[in-house]
């Protein structure tokens, strides 16, 4: 066995592709029962023959982007610099789930686009107005149709190791074909009758798109723990509730019935969502839950 440096590019979950640096792939597995790669990482292996490889270690990630709940984690990607967040005109998205997407790429400090596919529907409408809110904040939002045209998307890319995010039925999958012919990424039938999407990804797979970008494609998500944070960093996080921080009456105010509580009186002016208050509030129980469990 000689042991070497490789990138994993593709996880599914137990088991991962290795690329080395002459562009060879290797299947590689880990060893005992440790699982915590993910793909776009840079790894220590042993390799065993032409073949195969075992994974020692993760050697020093840039980022690392992951969900958690009160009982495990589940890494999605590292080493990104950008998340899009892929939602579309049909089925319904969630916000929830762009809330909370939003905060996982806040605090590991990764650039975070979100991409309203689907746009030549007659329901990109409603889907347009309901991603205003995000826009008056600075959080960008670029419109495409995967299957006609990608080229606002483009710049976007450009110069990122972006990681797709985001529900089943999205149409992140539809999104890599279109930039990359070859990946062959299944895509399936919406199922309207369920207003949600069928699982097609199941796997994360890492893509080069030319010289300065590379595109990570992920499993469709139903749900994003954020188990991991601190409750106290939330509104730090929110762009609509940053400017209000530090402009409470009392420097513990933790945003609830606390007189004198900025970010109650912004939420009652209509500056602030209430949704999203009620967001926050939610996440503070949960990562309060997740810690009494720890």
């Amino acid at each position: 066995m000689s042991a070497t440096t490789a990138r994993i590019v593709t996880s599914y979950g137990k088991v991962y592709i290795v690329e080395l640096d002459d562009g060879r792939r290797l299947s590689a597995s880990t060893r005992g029962k440790k699982t915590d790669y993910a793909c776009g990482d840079y790894v220590a292996i042993d390799v065993i023959n032409a073949e195969q490889a075992v994974i020692n270690k993760a050697l020093e990630r840039k980022t690392l982007l992951y969900r958690s709940d009160q009982w495990k984690s589940k890494l999605i990607a590292a080493n990104v610099t950008q998340i899009v967040i892929v939602v579309a005109s049909v089925p319904s998205f969630s916000d929830e789930l762009i809330g909370r997407a939003l905060l996982a790429a806040a605090d590991a400090n990764i650039r975070a686009l979100i991409c309203l596919n689907k746009c030549d529907l007659p329901e990109s409408d409603a889907a347009r107005a309901r991603l205003a809110y995000y826009k008056q904040f600075d959080y960008p939002v670029v419109e495409i149709s995967a299957k006609q045209d990608l080229s606002p998307l483009m710049p976007w890319l450009d110069g990122q190791i972006s990681v797709l995010v985001g529900q089943s039925g999205m149409g992140k999958s539809t999104i890599t074909n279109a930039l990359i012919p070859e990946a062959n990424a299944r895509v399936n039938e919406i199922s309207l009758a369920l207003d949600s999407g069928k699982h097609t990804t199941t796997h994360a797979q890492l893509y080069k798109l030319n010289e300065t970008a590379e595109l990570i494609d992920s499993p469709g998500l139903q749900s994003f723990g954020l188990a991991h944070m601190r409750a106290e960093s939330l509104p730090h996080l929110m762009a609509d509730m940053s400017p209000h921080v530090g402009q409470c009456r009392f420097s513990n105010c933790r945003h609830r019935q606390e007189p004198g509580c900025a970010i109650l009186n912004a939420v009652a002016a209509g500056a602030i969502a209430p949704t999203r208050l009620e967001l926050m509030h939610r996440l503070q129980d949960e990562i309060q839950l997740a810690s009494t469990n720890y």
